[in-house]
């Protein structure tokens, strides 16, 4: 059985009773040395299918998704397409209840073509392309975000006379919440959403209003990322219901959805902070009946967006090591097959991940090492300063946890290495769900 997604989980070096906090729940040490995923071990993944590669556990994405369904039943759950997307990941999260929150015309019709129906997909995004309208007016879109004043007009042409979408307006609260300033999408002074201290937002509202095409759902906020604690999602709650008062004062609308996005922090490494999902659950509930109380309003019908919460921790990357460079005194550099180019988030933000050996068995003792990626960048660090066998070696494997969300997602031709596959593991068998980018794939782009 998984363990409980987004609790705090403690843990310890490798070796300690708690070293799996951060491996998904089916992970198993083998007596060999080795380490099992969806009751595969991860040097047999590695030989057959190669490495770099990404290893997705499908038990641990639909647990999760459960975990979401069995805290909020009362509202909707939308999984946030941008943190990993492939037609199989889509077809999971939909038969687990949730829909859809994506950002282009791509993710639109990927979803689809996996058999999300167009009524439980959300599209967002600040500056969303005449495709992307046109994409989630053909499909059927559910909701679309309206981010801006001028996508106002936009979409009420696109949709037509006659015509009728629904839609939420992004709201910028004004609320500084993220684990690192280039997340925190709920503050002033962003791209993101429009204001709601400045009035930007009534004035939308207002707007869409005016528009017969258009049908003003609610409204919606996303906070950040790698949010863990309550309270910035309780003073959005707060806020938001504020705003549906004086829409209801001001133009005589009740409007039935608020969305509070997503964000929700996880664990990276075992014994950092994880967003405690219960928690969230009831108290945001209570402090959304209480403010609409005060506000004498019904309660909007509630709806999240979790991403990397849902497919973070399901996901373990595995890597072969090409070299290792001991330098008299200074740093171990432990290079792998892979870096930046499948995981940029390190160079991004700083991210700490804790890679361990996999694959055969080791007496030695542990000692500072900094992995490092293959690529043309002194930045091309994956995991810096952290406890490995002081005997690895090339030809070694490292495996790294919670690596499901913006990996391959966020993951580029940098070098022409060509971008991971991602294989599903499940109940001891395992199968490709996004094959390999070779140089073929590169020879045929490249019409020269």
């Amino acid at each position: 059985m998984s363990a409980p997604p987004l609790a705090v989980r403690r843990g310890a070096r490798p070796g300690g009773q708690d070293e799996l906090a951060v491996w998904p729940g089916s992970a198993a040490l083998l007596a060999e040395g080795d380490l099992a995923v969806g009751g595969v071990p991860l040097g047999e993944l590695a030989g057959r299918f190669g490495t770099p590669v990404y290893v997705l556990d499908e038990h641990e994405v639909r647990a999760r998704c459960r975990a979401y369904r069995a805290a909020f039943p009362e509202a909707d759950v939308v999984y946030a397409a941008k943190a990993f997307l492939c037609r199989a990941m889509a077809r999971w999260v939909h038969e687990e209840g949730l829909g859809l929150d994506v950002c282009s015309a791509g993710e639109l019709e990927l979803a689809v073509a996996a058999g999300v129906p167009g009524e439980r997909l959300v599209l967002h995004g600040n500056a969303k392309s005449p495709a992307d309208l046109e994409a989630a007016l053909r499909l059927r879109a559910g909701r679309i975000v309206i981010d801006g004043p001028s996508e106002i007009a936009r979409l009420a042409a696109a949709v037509g006379r006659g015509g009728r979408q629904r839609v939420l307006v992004r709201v910028v609260p004004g609320i500084e919440a993220g684990a690192h300033p280039k997340v925190r999408t709920g503050a002033e002074g962003q791209k993101f959403g429009l204001s709601l201290s400045d009035g930007s937002a009534l004035h939308a509202v207002a707007r869409v209003l005016d528009q017969p095409q258009l049908e003003l759902a609610g409204v919606h906020c996303h906070l950040g990322s790698q949010i863990t604690d309550v309270r910035p999602y309780l003073a959005a709650v707060r806020r938001l219901v504020g705003l549906m008062a004086r829409v209801r004062d001001a133009y005589g609308v009740t409007l039935p959805e608020l969305d509070l996005g997503g964000g929700h922090g996880i664990a990276y490494r075992p014994g950092e902070p994880a967003l405690d999902l219960g928690l969230l659950a009831s108290r945001v509930r209570a402090e959304l009946t209480g403010s609409c109380a005060a506000a004498g309003l019904p309660v909007p019908r509630l709806t999240l967006e979790p991403g990397r919460a849902v497919a973070g921790p399901a996901g373990v990357a595995v890597y072969r090591v090409l070299a290792v460079k001991r330098n008299g005194g200074g740093p171990v550099f432990v290079a792998v097959d892979g870096g930046m180019s499948d995981n940029p988030r390190p160079a991004l933000y700083g991210v700490a991940y804790a890679p361990r050996l996999v694959g055969r068995r080791t007496s030695a003792p542990y000692g500072a090492a900094t992995v490092v990626g293959r690529h043309c960048e002194a930045g091309d660090v994956l995991a810096e300063d952290v406890e490995l066998p002081t005997d690895v070696r090339a030809g070694d494997l490292l495996a790294v946890p919670v690596a499901g969300a913006y990996h391959l997602s966020m993951a580029s031709a940098y070098n022409l290495v060509g971008r991971p596959p991602v294989v599903a593991v499940r109940d001891g068998h395992a199968r490709t769900l996004v094959r390999r980018e070779t140089l073929a794939d590169y020879r045929r782009r490249d019409l020269g």
